[in-house]
């Protein structure tokens, strides 16, 4: 399945809930959010299988909701064609799911970033640590996210300490 292509599908479906005046509950966004923070830790390392379980899970969520929805207030064949849109996403080949990059000021072009929100579990102070050790810049934004920016693999590094270092400190 290709996560980042079902979770686009499903984003999308949920503007057009919204254009037609539909409230999207909190726990669905929030399963939206969660799958996508999974999927980005799943690309930067695939060697996690709970990982992956848990992808399924939220976008199972979100799906399940979507389409339920979809089927009292809009009908049949409204849910049919995203049913459709949904299985051409989930066999998308590989080259046609590209990343979308979006430009950030003040980080040269070359560099590849990533924000990540600080939490209880690793407040700022941690993840500029760990940024720090993964030799990667970093900002915190006016929204108190926290902008990590350098080289791919390094990012993709530093998701992985994250992501370790978030179930050790869950764990306790």
């Amino acid at each position: 399945m290709r996560y980042s292509a079902v979770w686009k599908t499903l984003e999308e479906m949920i503007a057009d809930f919204r254009r037609r005046g539909i409230t999207i509950p909190a726990e669905v966004m929030n399963n939206l959010k969660s799958a996508k923070t999974m999927i980005t830790i799943l690309k930067a390392d695939t060697s996690r299988g709970e990982t992956i379980q848990k992808i399924e899970e939220h976008l199972g969520s979100v799906e399940s909701y979507l389409i339920s929805e979809g089927q009292k207030k809009l009908g049949t064949e409204y849910v049919d064609k995203w049913l459709k849109r949904l299985d051409e996403a989930s066999r998308k080949p590989f080259d046609e799911e590209k990343e979308e990059r979006r430009f950030v000021p003040g980080i040269p072009r070359e560099h590849k970033w990533i924000r990540v929100k600080p939490s209880t579990e690793l407040p700022p102070e941690k993840l500029k640590a760990l940024a720090k050790k993964s030799k990667l810049s970093c900002k915190v934004q006016n929204d108190g996210y926290l902008l990590v920016y350098g080289e791919d693999e390094r990012i993709k590094e530093f998701v992985r300490k994250m992501a370790t270092k978030y179930e050790a400190e869950t764990r306790k």
